[in-house]
Order: C-alpha cells, then sequence, then structure tokens
C-alpha cells in the first residue's frame, strides 16, 4: 500500500543528487526573480518529511522540529551549506523509509492531526502528502538551479 510513497522518496533522493551535482556553492541562497533559494528548498524538504512523518505516528512537533521550521524561512541559514543540506535530506529519507517498513497497514486509515490548528488528515492522507509535496519541491528546485547556473554572474559570461 505505501510503495508509491517510498518510490516517490526514493526518486526525490536520486533527482536531488542529479540537480545539485556540480552546483556553485555561493548560489545556494540566491532567489532568481524572487523565486525561493536553492537552500530553502533543501531545508524545506528534510523539513517537511520529519513533520509530516511525525504527524503521522501520531505525534506532535518537538521544539527542535518547530525551530527547524522557522529556520527555513532564514535565508541564508548560516548553520547550513550544500554538503550539510545533502546529508541531512539523505538522513531523512532514511528515517522515512525506515518508518514505512514498520507502518501497520491496518492504520493507515487511522485519524491524525497536522499542527496547533488540528486539520484533520489520515496516516495514509499524511504519507501520501508527504511524498507529494516532497516531488513539487524538487520539481521547483530543479528550475531554481537550472536558472541560477544559466545566469551570468559577475566576472563571468555563462554564470
Amino acid at each position: 500500500m505505501l510503495q508509491p510513497v517510498a518510490h516517490a522518496i526514493l526518486q526525490a533522493r536520486e533527482e536531488l543528487l542529479t540537480i545539485m551535482q556540480g552546483f556553485p556553492e555561493h548560489l545556494l541562497w540566491q532567489k532568481p526573480a524572487g523565486m525561493a533559494s536553492p537552500g530553502f528548498h533543501l531545508q524545506h524538504l528534510s523539513g517537511v518529511l520529519d513533520r509530516l512523518f511525525t504527524y503521522a505516528r501520531n505525534q506532535q512537533l518537538s521544539a527542535e522540529q518547530v525551530q527547524q521550521l522557522h529556520d527555513e524561512s532564514l535565508s541564508p541559514n548560516a548553520n547550513f551549506d550544500l554538503r550539510k543540506l545533502l546529508q541531512r535530506f539523505h538522513k531523512q529519507v532514511e528515517e522515512a523509509l525506515l518508518q514505512l517498513r514498520q507502518i501497520d497497514q491496518t492504520s493507515l486509515t487511522e485519524q491524525r492531526f497536522i499542527g496547533r490548528k488540528k486539520v484533520p488528515t489520515t496516516v495514509m492522507g499524511l504519507l501520501f502528502h508527504a511524498a507529494e509535496h516532497t516531488m513539487r519541491h524538487i520539481g521547483q528546485l530543479m528550475v531554481t538551479v537550472k536558472v541560477l547556473k544559466a545566469t551570468p554572474t559577475e566576472g563571468s559570461e555563462y554564470g
């Protein structure tokens, strides 16, 4: 039942490595045409998996997770460089896959709630939303990285 979630998350990890291969570190926090920076997307990719999988376990966010959510809006975030952001996402993917393997399929329709507003959903709804949201940000990141790589920077003909 959860194989599509696992496949989407694994595909996101694979695509992320391809997208970010050879990406210039100095462009990590750039916001071309007002778009979110690659650094934001990389933080958010890890954060959204962590938060939605936490809610799927029927847990509330920890103080650390709430702080990480707040930190996603920081641009640039001095706590992260490209290597750390990629490692963080890889670790989060591994944790998500482990959780998927441990889920009792009879719990998929159990009610869960998101955030302080207690938005109702189900375990399956959270997991599929995590996969969909991850892939959406991979697509946005891909576009942003292509724009940044194609935009000439000062002192460079091609960027």
